[in-house]
């Protein structure tokens, strides 16, 4: 075996599920599925071995997890090409490709696997590790620096934003004044600061004291949600009639924004009362999942990280979309 060989042993998220709603458009020959977020290649190797006329663009900022994908479905050959990007630059790695257009589309958002067991990512709370937090670890700013930079205002807003803290001002002024005498640089003392800061009532009935602040903070790093709002758009507008997009969100800031979009989608355009509805103003995606779908109890047994999931997904049906370019109904098979 392998080392790495352990790292497959887990399941992806509602695998399943997402290759059932994803496969309609992937029957043809040369067809191109984008995993957006492929970690560890667990949903494209599921989507390889089930949809055996396509071919998967598996794209990550993680060049660890890009190497470590790309060894693990080098059995597919040329059937899986890794890209190193950040999944809003869906197109353009399809442009490099000399593709225009993806027949289905997956994100998985959130932290990795890879990332959660690497214990020097500093992604985990549960160990003391350095408080760096990239996805990318060869450019932008660490959580370090975030917490040993931002005022205490800019802080408050990271915490209560993205990590919904109820105590981000509480946790803020505590980390600046700690900083002051030992600027923050693994997650120990940052994790007693919350234990310390948090209530104890709150601890309780909220789960661990650091889990909100942990979240925020790896939001911020990453820019996860700017991203997304300009990703999922973009991500829509390069599927063909009859494409398709299925996404896993694992917090409701993610989630609110994939529902809020893909409704939009789905939802005609024309004016309340408005008494014909114009051809282009009519829904150009269906829905494919009533609501948010979840995992079972069983896989939540599995693995408890699939607790949280929420995953949506739509289908194209018309060509033309408000405020998208030409691009998206090119053909991209030579």
């Amino acid at each position: 075996m392998q080392p790495h060989d352990r790292e497959y042993r887990h399941t992806p998220v509602l695998r399943e599920r997402v290759v059932e709603l994803l496969a309609p458009s992937l029957a043809e020959p040369g067809s191109v599925c984008v995993d957006a977020t492929v970690g560890l290649g667990g949903h494209s190797e599921r989507i390889l071995e089930r949809c055996t006329r396509a071919r998967v663009i598996g794209i990550d900022r993680d060049r660890d997890a890009l190497e470590r994908s790309r060894a693990h479905l080098a059995r597919f050959g040329d059937r899986f090409t890794a890209v190193q990007a950040t999944y809003d630059r869906v197109g353009p790695a399809l442009a490099e490709l000399e593709l225009s257009v993806a027949d289905a589309v997956l994100f998985d958002l959130g932290v990795s696997s890879l990332q959660l067991d690497d214990p020097d990512r500093g992604f985990a709370y549960r160990a003391d590790a350095p408080l760096d937090m990239r996805m990318d670890q060869r450019a932008g700013i660490t959580a370090a620096e975030v917490l040993n930079t931002y005022d205490a205002a800019a802080l408050e807003r990271v915490l209560r934003d993205y990590g919904e803290e109820r105590f981000a001002r509480r946790i803020s002024r505590a980390i600046v004044r700690q900083r002051d005498d030992a600027p923050f640089s693994t997650s120990g003392p940052l994790v007693e600061l919350l234990t310390r800061v948090v209530p104890r009532a709150s601890q309780r009935s909220g789960g661990h004291p650091a889990k909100r602040t942990f979240q925020a903070l790896r939001i911020e790093v990453n820019r996860e949600l700017s991203i997304w709002r300009q990703a999922l758009p973009s991500a829509l507008a390069l599927l063909p009639v009859g494409g398709r997009l299925a996404v896993l969100a694992y917090h409701s800031l993610e989630d609110r924004i994939t529902k809020q979009v893909l409704a939009a989608a789905a939802t005609s355009s024309a004016p309340p009362g408005f008494p014909v509805e114009l051809p282009e103003q009519r829904p150009w995606a269906r829905l494919l999942t009533r609501g948010a779908e979840k995992a079972g109890q069983e896989e939540i047994e599995a693995n408890p990280r699939s607790a949280s999931v929420r995953l949506r997904a739509v289908e194209r049906i018309r060509a033309a979309a408000p405020q998208e370019s030409e691009h998206s109904t090119k053909e991209h098979r030579p």
